[in-house]
C-alpha cells in the first residue's frame, strides 16, 4: 500500500462530493496530503453551449441517459492522471460495497467512481471504461452522489494512519465478517445499567474472549446471514453455544 492515494470522481455534481473531504478523519487525510480526492464535471467536456450531458433513449422509456461522449472523456481525463486506477460506476446494477471491498480499494494508489443520475448510463460507456459496478444497496438513489460519498468515507479511513489508532479499523464490524462486540466508557453506572464487570476486571484474555463472545453474538442476532460466511473456530462454536443458551434464558425468564 502506497503512502498516498488519489480518489477521483466524475459528477455533475463537485461540490456536493468534495464536502466529504473537508470534515472529520477523512478532511484532515485530505488536508496532510495522504489522499487527493478529485472532482470532474461531464459538463465540462460537453461540445454544446447548453453543455449537455444526456439525452433520451432510443426505444422509448421515462428519464434521460447519461450521454457517452462528455462522460468517457471526463473519466479519461481522470485515468490519464491515474494510468493504474480501478474504473467504478455506481450503480443499482452493481455488486454490493461492503468491506472487504473497501479493504481491497484501500489499497489501489487511484480509484475513479463514475456517480450517474437520471436512468443510468449508455451502456458503451460501461463497455468501454469501466471495470467493476459497485451498489450501495438495494434501494435506489436520485443520483450516485451520497454512494461515493459514503464509499470514499470507508475507504480513506483504512489508509495507514488516518485513523491514528492501527488496531481501529482492525476491531471494527465487519473487518472479520462479524458485527462488532458492544462498547463501554465512563462513568462505570448510568441509571442503574453498569459496565460487564469482565471489562473492569483488567484480566486481557477474559476481555478479548468476552468481546470475540459478543461479536459472534451479536452477529447471531442481527445479521445471521454473515455467521455463514465466516469460518468458526471449535472455540467460536463454543462462545456462541454459550451465548445462545443465555439469550434463550433471558427470552424465556428462565
Amino acid at each position: 500500500m502506497s503512502d498516498h492515494a488519489t480518489i477521483g470522481v466524475v459528477t455533475l455534481f463537485p461540490e456536493q462530493v468534495q464536502r466529504v473531504g473537508q470534515f472529520g478523519v477523512i478532511g484532515r487525510a485530505v488536508a496532510n496530503g495522504e489522499v487527493e480526492l478529485q472532482c470532474v464535471s461531464p459538463r465540462d467536456f460537453a461540445d454544446d453551449t447548453h453543455r449537455t450531458v444526456d439525452d433520451r433513449p432510443f426505444g422509448g422509456g421515462p428519464g434521460m441517459v447519461m450521454q457517452y461522449g462528455p462522460w468517457v472523456a471526463a473519466i479519461r481525463s481522470l485515468k490519464a492522471q491515474m494510468p493504474d486506477a480501478m474504473c467504478v460506476a455506481l450503480s443499482p446494477q452493481g455488486r454490493r460495497f461492503d468491506q472487504q471491498t473497501a479493504v481491497r480499494a484501500a489499497a489501489m494508489p487511484g480509484l475513479v467512481l463514475v456517480a450517474a443520475r437520471y436512468e443510468g448510463f449508455d451502456e458503451r460507456i460501461i463497455e468501454a471504461e469501466i471495470d467493476e459496478e459497485w451498489s450501495l444497496g438495494d434501494f435506489v438513489l436520485s443520483g450516485g452522489e451520497l454512494a461515493a460519498m459514503a464509499m470514499i468515507d470507508s475507504i480513506i479511513r483504512l489508509r495507514p494512519g488516518v485513523l491514528g489508532h492501527s488496531e481501529s479499523a482492525v476491531q471494527e464490524s465487519f473487518s472479520e465478517g462479524l458485527l462488532d462486540h458492544p462498547h463501554y466508557t465512563r462513568p462505570p453506572i448510568v441509571e442503574g445499567r453498569a459496565v460487564p464487570p469482565v471489562l473492569m476486571g483488567g484480566d486481557h484474555a477474559e476481555i478479548a474472549r468476552w468481546r470475540r463472545q459478543q461479536a459472534l453474538g451479536r452477529t447471531w442476532q442481527r445479521r445471521p446471514d454473515l455467521l455463514e460466511q465466516v469460518d468458526l473456530s471449535e472455540e467460536d462454536k463454543r462462545l456462541l453455544a454459550s451465548f445462545r443458551t443465555a439469550a434463550n434464558k433471558q427470552t424465556t425468564g428462565e
